[in-house]
This record gives structure tokens, C-alpha cells and sequence, in this order.
């Protein structure tokens, strides 16, 4: 059996590059299906409200403290949970793509302290911000 965890930077969410006042085109599923209106619940921002996965991903930037992307560290995360095989980031460019596919490489020493930290901040954002909203659809 083989995990893939699909849009594993929930809608761009984990990319660190969204605020209060950003804003999607009126396609784009990220300004039209925030609560599941159109499809999946957990498709958009991976079913948590806006704000709510805002202030998470505060939260997780700043237990990285700059040490790591967060696109970078949340796919390395994800990769090194047990039973997922793969991962499949959205890319808009060649770049991040780049970037997304370096995630994949084994970590250095220096990497792998910085995702032991994050694990952490993970943990205890998923328990305090995240678990009541997620949890209980799967």
C-alpha cells in the first residue's frame, strides 16, 4: 500500500505567501470553495477556514525562524511521514518546481535538526488550531 498526499501545500497555503488581504481570481477554487460549497470540503486549504490556516502557517514560519522555506519544510515533512510515498505539489513555475522535487532529496544534518523543530510546531499547531476542523471528516 502506498500513500500520495495530494495538494500537500494546501491550495498554496503552506507556501507562506497568502495574507489577510490576498485574493484569488474569481476561478480560482481557493475564492469559491473555501467551506465545500462547490466540491470536497477538504479540498480547499485542506478544509480549515482562511484565517484559521493563516495563523497556522504564522505559527510554523515562525518555529522555522527562517532556517527553511516553509513550502520546503512542509514537503519534507510530509515525505518523511511513515507510508507516503510521494507527494504532488502544485508549481507555477519551472523553479518551484525545482524547488518542490529538491524537497524529495534526503535531508543533511543541519536539514534534519531544522525538521525535528518543525515536527514540533507541526504537532502542537495540528492539536491546538487544526484537529477540530480536520479531524473528525477522515
Amino acid at each position: 500500500m502506498a500513500v500520495i498526499a495530494r495538494v500537500p501545500l494546501a491550495s498554496g497555503l503552506l507556501t507562506g505567501k497568502f495574507s489577510p488581504s490576498s485574493s484569488f481570481a474569481a476561478n480560482d477554487h481557493r475564492s469559491f470553495n473555501r467551506h465545500g460549497e462547490a466540491f470536497d470540503q477538504g479540498e480547499t486549504f485542506s478544509g480549515v477556514d482562511y484565517e484559521t490556516g493563516l495563523a497556522a502557517v504564522a505559527r510554523l514560519e515562525q518555529a522555522l525562524d527562517g532556517a527553511m522555506p516553509l513550502a520546503e519544510a512542509s514537503l519534507r515533512w510530509i515525505l518523511a511521514q511513515p507510508g507516503v510515498t510521494a507527494a504532488i505539489p502544485g508549481a507555477s513555475s519551472g523553479e518551484q518546481a525545482r524547488r518542490n522535487a529538491a524537497a524529495g532529496s534526503a535531508p543533511t544534518p543541519e536539514q534534519a535538526e531544522i525538521l525535528t523543530r518543525f515536527d514540533a510546531a507541526v504537532r502542537e499547531t495540528y492539536d491546538e488550531l487544526l484537529r477540530e476542523s480536520i479531524h473528525p471528516r477522515w
